[in-house]
């Protein structure tokens, strides 16, 4: 057995240059394990919350009070504690921050210092960190065979992240069929890259956001088609059908309860623009509708899931990768899917937590980065370890992505050596 001797807490930037905390975790035995989390650009309501200075620097957010956390109160609680007991390690971080979103360390000091623990606790038992992520992980599919996600990648960006006048924040390429996850990272880079010469031959310059091109497109139709064209133009079309990530908490208007799309010449109520989410399913191979409705519109989630059933529907500010808020939309049969981010409920146990109830529900599952990534690829093994059917890591243009894309590719051939997958 080994123990945790010391954590650390330091601040760090993330790809969008902000702060956010890294955690290193020393044991006795002279294991040595860091942690970093991201942060979100458009974050729900009930979300864990990360904690920030408040000071000037950084426009009040940086992050060296969550950082003194780590290595001050939480070093002192978890000293001495066995590093390979997750479960333990992440119940003393909720008990010593005892806040049900975790503020008073701050979720962006408590899930460093988990996930470090479990990249610890993987070191310590000889064990790369999705196998041992994956003895965690509770229920009858505990046996089964690891594999490797589906890839789903926003490739171009809309709504407040673009100057154009498109209705929503992310429209995505979703992938299937392919025989290897590798071959579906290699037909994403080649449309990406496709993608933006047709654009800004078409176009001229234009902004990106994360990778995500922005260029002035002034429909989802038009979205669609670009995208529709440049996978026909790879011989690809029978293998790539279209997602949209709506951020509609971003669009909801409560006091008019209406939602105000694009530069904001367009209005609907929801049954209004669930229709218009059926009809773009009806005229186009849309498959994947993220946020289709303000996080606490379950009734409207259920709805268009019993209208287009095929679909996936998927929640993230809806549910907020915790368990308490999946199991009521499960219970209305809200949507299908439930995108799961870690820093959204703050450790590596509850998150697992969150991906067992999911499937036990058969609610697909889609492991997902934030905007403001570090160049951590923890949220790699954490797909194939809890079985994620999808992981949304957007275009593999930017290394705080590629640093995941590169990890799975590692996993891969790791599993086909040992013959677990062709």
């Amino acid at each position: 057995m080994d123990y945790i001797e010391k954590i650390i807490g330091r601040e760090i930037l993330n790809a969008r240059g902000k702060p956010t905390v890294e955690a290193e975790i020393i044991t006795k035995n002279g294991i040595r394990a860091f942690a970093s989390v991201p942060s979100g650009t458009s974050t729900g309501i009930y979300e864990a919350k990360a904690l920030y200075d408040g000071q000037p620097r950084y426009e009040g957010k940086g992050t060296k009070k969550a950082a003194a956390n780590v290595s001050g109160e939480i070093s002192s609680y978890l000293h001495g504690t066995d590093i390979t007991d997750q479960a333990k390690i992440d119940q003393a971080l909720c008990k010593l921050d005892g806040t049900e979103d975790k503020s008073r360390l701050g979720a962006n000091a408590v899930l460093a210092v988990s996930a470090a623990a479990a990249r610890a606790g993987a070191m310590a038992k000889g064990l790369p960190l999705y196998k041992y992520l994956a003895e965690k992980r509770e229920g009858g599919y505990k046996e089964e065979k690891l594999f490797l996600p589906h890839i789903v990648a926003t490739v171009i960006a809309g709504g407040v992240f673009s100057d154009s006048g498109l209705e929503f924040e992310d429209y995505m390429a979703v992938f299937r069929g392919f025989s290897a996850f590798s071959q579906e990272l290699d037909a994403l880079a080649a449309l990406r890259g496709r993608l933006e010469k047709k654009l800004r031959e078409k176009y001229g310059a234009f902004p990106e956001d994360g990778g995500a091109l922005a260029p002035p497109l002034k429909s989802t139709e038009e979205a669609f088609f670009w995208i529709l064209e440049t996978a026909k133009d790879l011989n690809i079309e029978d293998k790539v059908t279209l997602g949209l990530d709506v951020a509609a908490s971003e669009l909801w208007d409560n006091q008019r309860q209406m939602y105000t799309l694009g530069s904001g010449k367009k209005q609907m109520a929801a049954k209004e623009l669930s229709l218009y989410y059926e009809k773009l399913y009806k005229d186009y191979p849309l498959t994947f509708i993220e946020d289709g409705f303000h996080q606490d519109d379950f009734q409207s989630f259920a709805w268009l899931g019993k209208r287009i059933p095929e679909a996936q529907i998927v929640g993230d500010d809806l549910f907020a990768t915790n368990p308490k808020r999946l199991s009521q939309g499960i219970a209305l049969r809200a949507g299908n899917g439930l995108l799961l981010k870690m820093n959204q409920i703050g450790t590596v146990t509850e998150a697992v937590k969150a991906a067992h109830i999911a499937r036990k529900h058969h609610y697909d599952v889609i492991v997902s980065l934030r905007s403001g990534e570090t160049t951590d690829d923890f949220i790699a093994d954490l797909a194939v370890a809890v079985g994620a059917g999808q992981i949304k890591l957007g275009s593999p243009v930017r290394a705080e992505r590629n640093a995941k894309y590169n990890r799975l590719l590692r996993i891969e051939e790791e599993l086909r050596e040992e013959k677990t997958i062709d």
